[in-house]
């Protein structure tokens, strides 16, 4: 990603098209799921506009993505450090149905609540030294619902 203000509204425009396109969604759909007009989203597509962070919010649900993944590409909130952008990449894998992303999406997010939330804890790979690992806690399935949008299977 570029440090370029410019460039940084041209790689979020193809971000957000490229996560269009792997949700198969028209541009037309995803204007419509998103609450916003068919021309201003294919402005923000192209680079050509700066959409607010709650515009943002709105295209993030309506792709079913974290708003906070838009958020880095428009430079609103820095990159995690060190960590890999998991959800993204789930959701961007053309080989699974959206059902099965949002089901990875929801378990991983779940996973990395519970170690955040047990911080002083060992990973939640890693047993408790004082614990049997049939002890353990188990982590739950559900996400956060500002993160993620629960998934319906017909």
């Amino acid at each position: 990603m570029s440090t370029d203000p410019k460039d940084r509204w041209l790689d979020l425009g193809s971000f957000i098209r490229e996560q269009r396109g792997s949700a198969r969604l028209s541009l037309r759909r995803l204007s419509e799921l998103a609450g916003i007009s068919n021309p201003y989203l294919s402005q923000i597509e192209r680079g050509l506009r700066r959409p607010s962070a709650e515009i943002l919010q709105q295209i993030a649900k309506a792709l079913r993505i974290s708003a906070e993944t838009l958020y880095v590409q428009a430079g609103i909130l820095e990159p995690p450090s060190g960590s890999p952008d998991l959800t993204r990449a789930i959701m961007a894998d053309p080989s699974i149905s959206e059902e099965q992303k949002q089901a990875l999406v929801r378990i991983y997010l779940s996973f990395r609540r519970e170690h955040e939330d047990e911080r002083g804890e060992p990973a939640a790979d890693q047993p408790a030294p004082d614990r049997p690992v049939a002890d353990q806690p188990v982590a739950a399935t559900a996400a956060p619902r500002s993160v993620v949008e629960p998934a319906t299977f017909p």
